[in-house]
């Protein structure tokens, strides 16, 4: 099992600040959360700038991915090592996961930029119902549309700045290969949770 932030940005996101190089100390020194994906905006520049760091880390991964801005709302794709060809429709993003074997998860479906209740028209993977910076009643919403979709619900921090880092996490039953991690995913094998208190470094 183990213990992942699967919504994370870093200055390579226009909206973001953090430093790759925080990212993997403070992950390399946190107790119980050792693997994150990093979701740059319709990038993956930090993605590989961050798993360069965290090759000296062994106990650690950085899980691939990408926040791609679709013309719906957004959504993550887990597990892509490039973006998918243009134009980014929902549809056309759920076709590309399809045929690479990645997974999408409606990324805060009920906040800012997220696809609401057209999650519904799509076979999307997961839904993000845990999101650290969206209000309880927007993740309440999350929650009910996984449900409906009989979906697994997922969470990320959804951090932009240094001091959102580590504040949920998606219990994985994985190791920490990236294969097993998207098929537990797909299969429900997961868990949200809030961290129980900040973690200071």
């Amino acid at each position: 099992m183990i213990r992942a932030d699967l919504h994370m940005h870093t200055k390579y996101s226009f909206d973001a600040s953090i430093q790759p190089k925080t990212i993997v100390e403070q992950l390399n020194a946190h107790p119980t959360i050792k693997a994150v994906a990093i979701t740059d905006h319709n990038t993956l520049e930090g993605y590989n700038k961050t798993k360069e760091l965290a090759r000296a880390y062994p106990d650690i991964l950085i899980i691939p991915a990408t926040e791609i801005t679709t013309t719906e709302g957004d959504i993550i794709i887990l597990g892509t090592t490039e973006l998918p060809p243009k134009p980014w429709t929902t549809q056309n993003i759920t076709d590309y996961a399809k045929n690479t074997n990645t997974l999408t998860i409606a990324a805060h479906p009920y906040s800012a930029y997220g696809l609401g209740d057209k999650a519904t028209h799509y076979a999307l993977d997961a839904i993000e119902t845990l999101n650290g910076i969206s209000t309880p009643t927007a993740n309440k919403q999350a929650e009910n549309l996984a449900k409906q979709m009989h979906l697994p619900g997922v969470a990320g921090s959804d951090a932009h700045q240094t001091n959102e880092l580590w504040t949920v996490y998606t219990e994985i039953h994985a190791t920490t290969n990236i294969d097993e991690i998207l098929k537990a995913i797909r299969k429900g094998q997961v868990k949200t949770a809030t961290a129980q208190k900040s973690i200071h470094f």
